[in-house]
């Protein structure tokens, strides 16, 4: 079975049209064990969203390749482009697209807050517990990360119960929510003044992974603020809901032990291949 799939998808990426191809999606996706990745390509233009490429590892030499195989012609037709933070990915974007608006992801963005959120619940748990004081912060973690929407009644007694403590923690989610604010606006300009009072507010907040995340966010600013150069013409969701897709295929490839493997499997199911003309039977 894997053979007639194998040369079902050696035929539909040898007819691939890549005609009109102007919005990529660039991410990168853990398989097997250990620090394994994957650089997968979609496209994600209105009229056309699949799996383009997958490679390798999440290195230059890796999009590289990619940039090769698209070609500089289809290249340099390129619009828009959406990735994360990974440096790789910046420095082959500018140097192979620097004609595209390249957009920061916003899941991305946030996942940051997350993180530097959760460093500074436990470490202040930590020190709670130490001190021999109630354990305000047990259970807390989906409280702080989940959006207001999203918690359960439960959940929100519990919240607005929290919020009465003057911690780190509270006053971190506190600047988290408060930067939501930063998607609603629809200028770039006024985007921009209010994430640069955002950030000279955190810093000042003394609360060391909230200020890292504020140190990222002015490093990355121009490219942060080009979301808003490309709204309503591109979606950064499209290339998280393909993930959840890829991330759902390595899994279900898990017998796969071989990058041939896996990379099959995704293009077969991702890829929106031609099919081929001719069919097989088999008895």
């Amino acid at each position: 079975m894997f053979g007639a799939v194998e040369m079902a998808v050696a035929y539909g990426r040898e007819h691939l049209d890549l005609s009109g191809i102007q919005s990529l999606g660039i991410d990168e996706i853990a398989w097997g064990r250990g620090h394994r990745y994957l650089t997968v390509v979609y496209q994600i233009d209105a009229h056309c969203k699949r799996l383009l490429w997958v490679g390798e590892k999440r290195t230059v030499k890796t999009l590289l390749t990619f940039f090769h195989w698209l070609g500089s012609e289809r290249s340099a037709a390129l619009r828009f482009i959406c990735s994360d933070m990974w440096k790789p990915y910046l420095k082959i974007i500018a140097k192979k697209a620097g004609q595209a608006i390249h957009v920061l992801d916003r899941f991305h963005i946030m996942g940051h807050f997350g993180k530097a959120i959760d460093e500074v619940r436990a470490q202040e748990a930590r020190e709670i517990k130490a001190r021999g004081q109630e354990p305000v912060l047990t259970k807390t973690r989906w409280l702080l990360l989940k959006r207001p929407e999203n918690l359960t009644e439960t959940q929100e007694v519990r919240l607005a119960d929290l919020l009465r403590y003057n911690l780190r923690s509270v006053r971190s989610y506190l600047l988290k929510e408060d930067f939501q604010f930063f998607w609603g606006y629809r200028s770039p300009y006024w985007a921009g003044r209010f994430l640069d009072q955002w950030c000279l507010r955190t810093m000042r907040s003394k609360i060391g992974p909230m200020k890292r995340v504020a140190r990222m966010l002015r490093g990355h600013r121009p490219l942060i603020l080009n979301w808003f150069r490309a709204k309503g013409q591109l979606s950064s969701g499209v290339v998280e809901g393909l993930n959840a897709k890829a991330k759902l295929t390595t899994r279900k490839a898990y017998g796969f032990r071989t990058y041939h493997g896996l990379e099959v499997a995704l293009y077969h199911t991702l890829g929106a291949l031609p099919e081929p003309k001719f069919t097989h039977r088999f008895s």
